[in-house]
């Protein structure tokens, strides 16, 4: 599952609804969970807001049902920072947060976690993905996306790679297939990627999830309600069989 939060709040962030966001994804209960713009701390918000959690959002979202997870912090500002996060039933043995921001004051990540499955022999890689606005910032993320690949993900291991891709234009699919050869599971079963933003009548493709060395993966429906008012982003979830 992959899940914009939007830092816990509902679009046009007029309501705290992190809470509410964790029953939801509880609900689905993924094994993996890929985060975006979750919080790791905000001194303004946790005075303020009454049922804010004491722990930062990624472990508040993982409580008791996902005991393993990392977070990569990306942008960092006087109250506190946020970035990307995965959630896992799986132990992950060992992450690092790729700093792909380009000029300007966006600040973004790519999260690479490394998990080991039960009787599986080779490791599990799973890549946390949140690329900026503009055009020209994507096309060399993603270009740092596949050398990151080539250097660090074995040829034969599965992978995910998972996130806010900002992608409307649907660019990534063809540089993401030839340079390294993953699939987006909703492109390959429908023909498109799934439209996810905004939540409330989603338009623009701008979420994905992608897959290498899987042997079945299949996206799944998610009911319009309640996702539609917990996040300015649908969404995503998808059967991987490895």
């Amino acid at each position: 599952m992959t899940v914009n939060t939007h830092k816990g709040f509902a679009a046009l962030n007029r309501r705290f609804i992190l809470p509410e966001l964790r029953e939801a994804v509880r609900t689905v209960g993924a094994d993996l969970v890929f985060l975006q713009e979750v919080l790791g701390t905000h001194s303004r918000h946790a005075s303020r807001i009454t049922d804010w959690p004491e722990a930062p959002h990624y472990e508040f979202l993982a409580d008791s049902i996902w005991p393993q997870f990392a977070y990569g912090r990306n942008a960092v500002y006087p109250r506190g920072h946020h970035g990307n996060a995965l959630l896992s039933k799986f132990p992950i043995v060992h992450h690092r947060n790729h700093d792909v921001s380009i000029e300007g004051p966006e600040r973004r990540g790519l999260l690479h976690c490394a998990l080991e499955l039960p009787g599986r022999d080779l490791q599990v890689h799973a890549i946390c993905v949140h690329l900026g606005l503009a055009e020209g910032h994507r096309r060399k993320q993603l270009e740092l996306l596949c050398k990151i690949v080539e250097a660090e993900v074995p040829t034969e291991s599965p992978l995910i790679v998972a996130g806010d891709f900002n992608d409307w234009r649907g660019r990534a699919h063809k540089v993401l297939d030839e340079r390294i050869g993953l699939r987006e599971v909703f492109l390959h079963a429908y023909g498109r990627a799934a439209r996810t933003f905004p939540a409330h009548m989603p338009l623009l493709p701008l979420d994905r999830i992608y897959v290498r060395n899987a042997a079945i993966f299949a996206p799944l429906a998610l009911p319009r309600r309640p996702w539609s008012h917990l996040s300015d982003h649908a969404p995503l979830v998808a059967e991987i069989q490895l």
